[in-house]
């Protein structure tokens, strides 16, 4: 009955329920100090197979959906900056990123190996737990009002380094032969592959390098540039050549086979700030942001909810596994990470609670798994369940490893006195 309920109405009617349930239940969350992600997740889940199966995750919706990871992963990269990934990578920060990455991949590879899952699966299981999605930790850092401290910072980096990561390999595994049979076809489409994000990083590199080169000439280029978007009539032409610049790197990517998100979030990155005046900058990221969190967000995180399924969770011991995995792993990760690169116990905790965020980057891994079929439903929401989890939960836990740190500063405080 609700089936054909959901299948006669007009889609400017489901989008319209799914868009309201989305705003009232993330304004929900927000109330109890938790990312509106949440609850506009939640807001699929009810209007999905798992409650009340009214609107279907398909058609017009999904096409909106898509449009929403898109200008996510923009938003996400105009956050960075090409300094803040020397700096993720640079010194004794390296030690965090790398192990606060490498081992939460491996758990997730050893439970793949361990249930005998496809080794294309076995991957991006073990990258949905290795993921930190670097906006939800920017905002539980910026609500606790620890992001400009040394751990907050040593968070973000490491987080900036796990999402570039992340991105690079969901390219290669998507992108790979894994009908291959032999050991030749097998070196050959790895070699292609390999030769493809080669390609992709040169001109990812030459732009960079010409970009920097502008900047040297920014009395010269500014100029011109400000000239030139006056000469243009047509409304939020800076917007539209925003996007269009995104828009050639993500093609880019998609034609040479990797996942466009990579060319969107490494385009949005590269964008050349310094030829525009910093007002109409910031203009442009809030006109960003505004559709984005306003509107596209909201309907691909209910989406995300619609393609959850409860009733599909019949694996308990592979959720418990894939649960558990997900939260010590990163933690320990992190901690040991902080512990090589000088930190105490406190901040070493800190630095590995701060990294067990999932949110939005792991969704949108999820996301891209069930489409191509190299997931299904059940997985896909473990997946979900656990991305929910570690983002609720996060926020509280990083709260107690900051009042750790200032009981352990204290401490030092008073012996050193």
């Amino acid at each position: 009955m609700l089936h054909l309920f959901h299948s006669q109405l007009p889609f400017i009617v489901n989008l319209l329920i799914l868009l309201l349930a989305a705003k009232l239940l993330g304004e929900l969350a927000e109330r109890f100090r938790q990312p509106s992600m949440i609850g506009e997740v939640l807001a699929g889940v009810i209007l999905g197979p798992s409650l009340l199966n009214i609107i279907p995750a398909a058609g017009e919706i999904k096409v909106i959906a898509e449009l929403g990871v898109f200008m996510l992963i923009v938003l996400a990269g105009m956050e960075i900056e090409v300094e803040e990934i020397r700096n993720s990578i640079r010194g004794k920060n390296l030690w965090i990123a790398l192990l606060g990455f490498i081992i939460p991949l491996l758990s997730g590879i050893g439970i793949g190996l361990f249930f005998n899952f496809t080794n294309t699966f076995t991957i991006f299981l073990g990258l949905c737990i290795a993921i930190t999605a670097l906006p939800v930790s920017v905002r539980i850092l910026m609500d606790l009002g620890k992001l400009k401290t040394d751990v907050g910072q040593r968070i973000i980096s490491a987080a900036i380094f796990n999402d570039i990561v992340a991105l690079l390999i969901l390219g290669i595994i998507l992108d790979f032969n894994d009908s291959s049979k032999n050991i030749k076809d097998l070196t050959f489409s790895i070699l292609f592959t390999a030769m493809k994000v080669a390609i992709f990083t040169l001109v990812l590199v030459a732009a960079y390098h010409l970009f920097k080169l502008a900047k040297r000439k920014v009395n010269i280029v500014n100029p011109r540039m400000n000239a030139f978007l006056h000469y243009l009539r047509g409304q939020e032409s800076l917007f539209a050549m925003v996007i269009l610049f995104v828009l050639v790197f993500s093609s880019m990517a998609e034609l040479l086979g990797l996942h466009f998100v990579v060319g969107a979030f490494f385009g949005a990155i590269l964008i050349p700030r310094s030829m525009f005046a910093n007002r109409d900058f910031e203009k442009v990221q809030r006109s960003i942001s505004g559709i984005t969190m306003g509107f596209l967000a909201p309907i691909f995180f209910a989406t995300m909810g619609i393609s959850f399924n409860f009733i599909a969770l019949d694996n308990f011991i592979l959720l418990g596994v894939v649960l558990f995995a997900s939260f010590f792993s990163k933690i320990f990760g992190g901690y040991l990470g902080g512990r090589l690169a000088g930190f105490n116990h406190a901040k070493s905790l800190t630095l590995g609670l701060g990294l067990n965020a999932r949110g939005i980057m792991e969704l949108v891994i999820a996301n891209i798994a069930l489409a191509n079929g190299f997931i299904d439903v059940p997985v896909f929401s473990i997946l979900v369940l656990m991305a929910l989890l570690t983002t609720i939960l996060t926020p509280s836990l990083l709260k107690e490893g900051f009042r750790l740190i200032a009981i352990q500063d204290k401490k030092s405080q008073d012996t050193y006195t």
